[in-house]
């Protein structure tokens, strides 16, 4: 391998919404903040939750829920 050439492989922390903090390391080599980890996902947990961020199920049921009732 070329010396110099390759990004800095250093630690940083991912921090969950549910307050999970996991360490690993990356090129990036800063905090970040996510919203969905294993700990909370429903396919790791088995639980049904649903993240509506922004009022995306909302505003899609205005556009699309008349849609559907006019076609049955």
């Amino acid at each position: 391998m070329k010396a110099d050439i390759h990004p800095q492989y250093g630690e940083m922390t991912a921090t969950c919404t549910c307050g999970n903090v996991i360490a690993t390391r990356s090129t990036l080599s800063k905090d970040i903040h996510i919203d969905v980890c294993s700990a909370c996902h429903p396919f790791y947990t088995g639980q049904q939750k649903v993240v509506d961020t922004g009022g995306r199920i909302d505003k899609f049921k205005k556009r699309f829920g008349a849609v559907a009732s006019i076609k049955k």
